[in-house]
Order: structure tokens, then sequence, then C-alpha cells
């Protein structure tokens, strides 16, 4: 019985921090968060149809400004009313021909609901001195120290390149 209550925990332990995870990058490779030790990183939920969509510039800026010492992420999602493109391919292509987005994109995922993808189910529960809970719009940011731990979350009103981010960078 002890043994089969270690290999449960073993096989289902929680994740303790974003090292834990893994994910496909929008051209399909596997991308282990863990490579990332000792930097920060910036998780983005984009969407190529959003009134935010803009936001894709500053991120930009902050990849050029701060690239050797904060990885930025998006991941591209159409939970909040269908905002984004069908496809990875057109993702990225208007991502590029748009924005110059040079920056990490992931593969179109789900941030919400019961196809939520794992590392926004840990981001979005995450204990930080912001809050928790759903994401509410495209363009949620979360900032991850270079521990791995979620420090600060961000609504999408605020900018990228605003003090309130480039401040803790």
């Amino acid at each position: 019985m002890n043994t089969l209550l270690i290999l449960f925990s073993l096989l289902f332990t929680p994740p303790q921090s974003i090292y834990d995870f893994t994910f496909k990058t929008i051209d399909g490779k596997e991308v282990k968060m863990a490579q990332f030790k000792g930097k920060k990183i910036l998780i983005i939920n984009t969407a190529s149809k959003c009134g935010y969509t803009p936001q894709y510039e500053d991120l930009e800026k902050l990849h050029k400004q701060y690239g050797k010492d904060v990885v930025l992420i998006g991941f591209p999602e159409g939970n909040f009313g269908g905002q984004e493109l069908a496809t990875n391919s057109e993702i990225q292509d208007f991502c590029h021909k748009n924005f110059g987005v040079t920056f990490l994109l992931s593969e179109k995922v789900s941030v919400k609901g019961n196809d939520i993808n794992p590392i926004f189910q840990y981001l979005t529960t995450a204990s930080n001195p912001d809050f928790t809970g759903d994401i509410k719009w495209n363009f949620e940011k979360f900032l991850i120290n270079e521990k791995g731990e979620l420090v600060h979350r961000f609504r999408s009103p605020v900018k990228p390149m605003s003090p309130e981010i480039t401040k803790y960078l």
C-alpha cells in the first residue's frame, strides 16, 4: 500500500514552478520551460483580432530591449469571442507581417474552460501578490522570476512597456 501511495504521489505531484512544464512552439517544436532557469519570463495570452492586438508592437520592443534577461512567450488563444486566427501558420504570418514578432510564440492553446492549457491552469491558481482566478480577456500578462515563481500578474490594459511592468525587469 505504501508503494502505491508513493507511486501515486510521484505521478500526480502538482507542479512546483513554471519549470515543470513544456509547450509546443507555433512551428511545432517542443520547449521545456526549465531551459529558462535564471531568467525572468513574461507569458502573455494573445489574439490577432482584438482591440489589444497592437500590444504586439510593445511586446516586440520589450523583447528587443530586455531580451537578454527576460524571455517573452505569447500564447495565441481564441477563448474570447474567437478573436484568434484559425491556424498556427496564419497566426505566425500575421504576427510577423504586421508586428515583426521575433519573440517566442506557442501553438494555439486554450486559456480557460475544460480544455485549459496546463500552463494556464497553473498560472491562474498560483499564489502572487496581485490576484488569482480566470483570465478575463486577451493580453493578460504573467511575470515569472528567475526561480520560476509567478511574482506579478497584469490585466489586459497594462501595456508591455509601461512602468508597471518594466520596473520589475
